[in-house]
């Protein structure tokens, strides 16, 4: 096992109605204004929004509002939140829906503390030193936003889609009411599935150590996934298969399962975020698409945690069933696994793999993927 340093400052509140105490959890930390940041108006319709501002009026929390924030969180929508931040005298950012959203307001949170442009964070020209408190009101398990310092966000001139990771941006308070998530179409809910397993299996196949106590976490993680995946798809009022989902994501990128490891790599959402800044597919769509991909590509660099997966998850014997395995499920929850599912002809690969190896250069493991190793990557979806 690897030596690490393993803090994780926020606070989970999940259960019935837990989001009618919003206000109360911001006023215990001292916060009097927020900026309240939400997506295109589901909270509305499904009465969210009302039960948010009546907590927050109660608990005499002030708001300025940002709705609009989009499936593939975009820079303009940031720098807009931070001249409403910067001009309102706000003390925290409260995000209401998915990752998008609180992706989106974790990089206001940080914007708004700094004089520079805050896309300075995302190309590392600088590093984030404080940020205002996010608090959180969870409509979609998927990215463990809630619980973790990431933030990935799309410079809409250039389709750039970077990220950043900071423990200052981790939510203060993030609260989960599995019946919020009862409205998630069979679509958006198996692209969630795929993002969670994305999270467990890029360190678990790519790490130089990776100690078998963190292997059973990430296949522990990835068996309850699909298990409760397959039952939210027959019955999506199964409250507590629902809750389940939900606590599981959180663990797959909370910083838990990479403990301990060494030289893990995330060459998975690397492509993908290609393909969704290039296409606006959902991740969690483009995800189901690179990983199998990858994984033909890289299956002989790792022939041990290749078998371990097909027999632990799949009750496989080779190392292709790991493969096989997971893009079958894949399938069998309606997930697309190529490119044409997603309406991408192989005309597009090249600018994919020229977007990708931009970000694979900002990230640090351009000499791994070049482009034209990403090409050949691409090619095998």
């Amino acid at each position: 096992m690897n030596d690490f340093t393993y803090y994780n400052p926020t606070k989970i509140e999940l259960g019935r109605g837990k989001e009618n105490n919003i206000g109360e959890y911001i006023s215990q930390s001292g916060v009097k204004k927020v900026l309240l940041l939400y997506g295109v108006g589901s909270i509305k319709k499904f009465g969210l929004y009302e039960r948010i501002i009546s907590s927050l009026k109660k608990s005499n929390i002030e708001f300025e509002e940002l709705s609009g924030v989009v499936s593939n969180p975009l820079l303009s929508k940031v720098n807009e939140g931070v001249e409403i931040v910067k001009g309102n005298n706000i003390e925290a950012i409260l995000g209401v829906g998915g990752g998008s959203v609180v992706d989106s307001a974790k990089a206001i949170a940080a914007g708004s503390k700094y004089d520079g442009d805050v896309w300075d964070f995302f190309i590392h020209k600088a590093e984030i030193t404080e940020a205002l408190p996010v608090f959180t009101v969870m409509t979609l398990s998927a990215a463990a936003s809630e619980m973790n310092g990431n933030s990935v966000v799309m410079k809409d001139e250039t389709k750039q889609k970077y990220s950043i990771a900071s423990v200052l941006v981790n939510p203060v308070v993030s609260v989960i009411n599995p019946e919020l998530m009862a409205t998630v179409s069979k679509e958006y809910l198996a692209y969630s599935a795929v993002d969670v397993i994305s999270h467990c299996i890029e360190v678990y196949f790519t790490a130089s150590v990776h100690p078998n106590f963190n292997s059973r976490i990430v296949e522990s993680i990835i068996k309850s996934i699909m298990e409760t995946t397959e039952i939210l798809l027959k019955d999506p009022d199964n409250y507590d298969a629902r809750a389940e989902f939900a606590w599981v994501a959180i663990q797959g990128l909370n910083g838990l399962t990479p403990t301990g490891t060494k030289g893990g790599t995330f060459p998975n959402h690397m492509i993908e975020h290609s393909l969704s800044a290039l296409y606006n597919v959902p991740h969690g769509a483009g995800l189901a698409v690179v990983i199998p991909a990858w994984m033909k590509w890289y299956i002989k660099q790792n022939k041990p945690q290749f078998k371990r997966f097909a027999r632990e998850i799949f009750d496989g014997e080779s190392m292709n069933d790991a493969i096989e395995g997971l893009e079958n499920w894949f399938n069998k929850i309606g997930a697309p696994t190529t490119l044409k599912g997603l309406n991408i002809s192989r005309d597009g690969i090249e600018e994919i793999a020229e977007n990708a190896s931009q970000t694979a250069k900002v990230w640090g493991f351009s000499e791994l993927y070049s482009k034209e190793t990403i090409i050949e990557i691409l090619q095998k979806a």
